[in-house]
């Protein structure tokens, strides 16, 4: 039988031409999370595709049918002169799609396409300013549809479809409260249950809008080029090599950053075979040994890898200072482009020790007030509203974890705060508890990224909207700003006395850690730390983490940080337990493209599993532990890293 190219396998040869044969060979690693389970659960696709069903009561799902049952039963329902079906299958030759919405009227069609991806009608749009391309942000969303279009309209035989992608209208408000409890997750089949208890009131508002895609198909269909070829011409391309088991050939440069066909030590443990290496080798001659020098694709914040390449410069060895350009950007510290080139120079030159600014680093640290306080949040962009009068992917804070440091070198793990309630909106709760932990002196507050002060800015525009009394608002308004600063289009501005230092920034000025590998994510940081500095080591190397007369813990007993294998200090996000069974090792990464807002991935997904999927309690329970143990770890972490600088700026 013939393979037939669908739309996921033609997305997948749009990202890049090799990737279409690779996806069709079980005998090649492949990391990706493009349908997995967390990822989709993480986004709300699943919850979107359900509600975006109940905006249209009268249509025929069949969802549950295999393509050649769906084709069939699509064909008969078409036979109505008006009809909503949502996944009509259709085939044309060797293409077949699956139609998430497809709505008849006559000889009329419209065409609709479900993501969970919001969409701002004041502001978004699909093509740049100068209406010469598509943005890159929505041109995979642009070339689903397209895909979809020029099958039916060849099934069809019509051009009269209307074409629209339905998403997040994040002008749109809830209803009702606890619209996302009545849409969960069951069973290995992963399908989104809809509770009775849904009422025409919780619809009321709809929450997802229609959008029409004319403008950017137009543009795709007639002067779109993807990888040499018009739209059209390589979707024959595609299909060609499809049938054939052809290997298209792909180019190589930043594409290949997160490609998933790489092996991890298991996979090659197991036999399976790399598409990436397959790729490099053939590209660029490189053998095995090759890749066991850096390239240039682990430059920190680098965006001219590809001309790099063009140049024959794959690896950090070949690249030269002119390729960098390194200059000091006025302010204290490390630039970027400095930073850039020490990373490439460390490696050039063998060089494994960290470069560490002591001089800065004593400053800064003069500057602070004992106590320290050190917060790490985590929070949910939620597709589905928790609360009435909250709006599609509104931000959610339902953690926070807080350590303190006393002048006397003192480390406890003084505060806390989960609340997995289902439907419940934790955000207020959530400030009211920070305040308390935070109020009682006038110490120095750390935060690692931007994401803590982003957060208290959303949740500062929250509660003026709240329905709390004025008082309660006051002083919670009061202390945000007290401990943040705010952002851009906030209606006023403010920079607060305690405003947080971001340790992020700190490290990116101050410290460069070579077995970082050029990520400034506190999971890479922390392992580099604690390799270098014999202050940690001694320190943590003992079982005084939640011991008598050590160093108070909420979350662990008697736990000894420092933990060696082969002579090497293992990681201590691996020490811990596995949020729960399938959870990736690399899911921080592949839920955000932000280095510095990735390190909330795997909590992410848990709060997402807890919300929307059937567990039981011994399940939820377990879930609560992991997530307050890896909240903790994380401010442990920020913990960590101001002990090593302060010994090193004493030494």
């Amino acid at each position: 039988m013939p393979v037939l190219l669908t739309k996921s396998r033609f997305r997948r040869a749009l990202e890049c031409p090799t990737k279409l044969y690779y996806g069709e060979q079980p005998n090649y690693a492949n990391q990706s999370l493009e349908d997995d389970f967390l990822a989709e659960l993480a986004r709300g696709g699943f919850q979107v595709g359900a509600l975006a069903k109940c905006y249209f009561p009268n249509g025929e799902d069949l969802s549950d049918l295999d393509a050649d049952a769906a084709l069939v039963r699509t064909k008969e329902l078409l036979r109505q002169g008006k009809v909503t079906i949502f996944e009509a299958a259709f085939q044309y030759d060797q293409l077949l799609v699956r139609v998430d919405i497809l709505i008849k009227d006559s000889d009329r069609y419209q065409l609709i396409e479900v993501k969970a991806k919001s969409w701002e009608p004041a502001s978004d749009r699909f093509l740049n300013n100068k209406r010469t391309g598509i943005l890159r942000e929505w041109e995979p969303y642009v070339c689903d549809v397209a895909f979809q279009r020029v099958v039916l309209e060849k099934a069809l035989n019509t051009n009269n479809i209307e074409s629209y992608l339905m998403l997040a209208n994040k002008q749109a408000s809830a209803a009702t409260d606890g619209l996302n409890s009545k849409f969960l997750v069951v069973g290995e089949q992963h399908k989104v249950v809809v509770s009775p208890d849904l009422t025409d009131e919780d619809l009321a508002n709809e929450l997802l809008i229609r959008v029409s895609v004319k403008e950017p198909l137009d543009f795709v269909l007639a002067k779109g080029e993807y990888h040499g070829q018009s739209f059209e011409g390589y979707i024959a391309v595609a299909v060609d090599a499809l049938q054939k088991g052809a290997r298209l050939a792909g180019r190589i440069g930043t594409v290949c950053k997160k490609c998933e066909f790489h092996c991890t030590p298991q996979d090659d443990i197991n036999g399976l075979q790399s598409g990436f290496r397959e790729c490099w080798k053939e590209a660029l001659g490189w053998q095995d040994k090759d890749f066991g020098d850096p390239s240039v694709l682990e430059i920190a914040n680098f965006r001219n890898a590809d001309k790099l390449f063009a140049q024959g410069k794959a690896k950090l060895i070949d690249t030269e200072e002119a390729d960098i350009n390194p200059a000091p950007d006025g302010k204290r510290g490390l630039s970027n482009s400095q930073r850039q080139w020490l990373q490439i120079t460390k490696v050039q030159e063998g060089d494994s020790s960290p470069e560490i600014c002591i001089d800065e680093l004593r400053e800064e640290i003069n500057r602070w007030t004992y106590p320290l306080h050190f917060i790490d949040f985590e929070t949910i962009t939620a597709a589905l509203p928790f609360t009435r009068g909250r709006h599609p992917y509104e931000g959610v804070a339902f953690q926070f974890s807080h350590h303190v440091v006393q002048e006397d070198g003192t480390v406890a793990h003084a505060h806390q705060f989960l609340d997995t309630t289902l439907g419940h909106f934790p955000s207020f709760d959530f400030i009211r508890k920070l305040k308390e932990a935070l109020d009682s002196d006038d110490g120095t507050i750390f935060r690692y990224s931007a994401h803590e002060n982003s957060i208290l800015n959303l949740i500062h525009r929250q509660l003026r909207d709240s329905g709390l009394s004025d008082k309660d608002v006051h002083e919670l308004c009061t202390f945000i700003e007290s401990i943040s600063h705010s952002t851009k289009g906030s209606e006023r501005e403010w920079r607060g006395p305690r405003d947080m230092v971001d340790m992020l920034e700190l490290v990116k000025r101050y410290a460069y850690y070579p077995a970082t590998k050029g990520s400034n994510s506190i999971k890479y940081v922390l392992p580099a730390v604690l390799s270098d500095s014999a202050f940690l080591q001694e320190k943590y190397a003992q079982p005084i983490y939640g011991a008598a007369g050590g160093i108070p813990s909420h979350n662990f007993t008697d736990w000894q940080w420092i933990q060696k294998q082969n002579g090497q200090v293992q990681d201590p996000y691996r020490l811990l337990p596995r949020m729960f069974e399938g959870m990736p090792e690399n899911l921080d990464e592949l839920l955000s493209e932000s280095d510095s807002l990735a390190n909330g991935g795997a909590a992410l997904a848990a709060y997402a599993k807890i919300q929307s999927t059937e567990m039981g309690d011994y399940e939820r329970k377990e879930l609560r532990a992991a997530l307050l143990k890896y909240c903790e770890l994380d401010t442990l972490a920020m913990v960590m890293i101001f002990e090593a600088w302060q010994a090193a700026v004493r030494s």
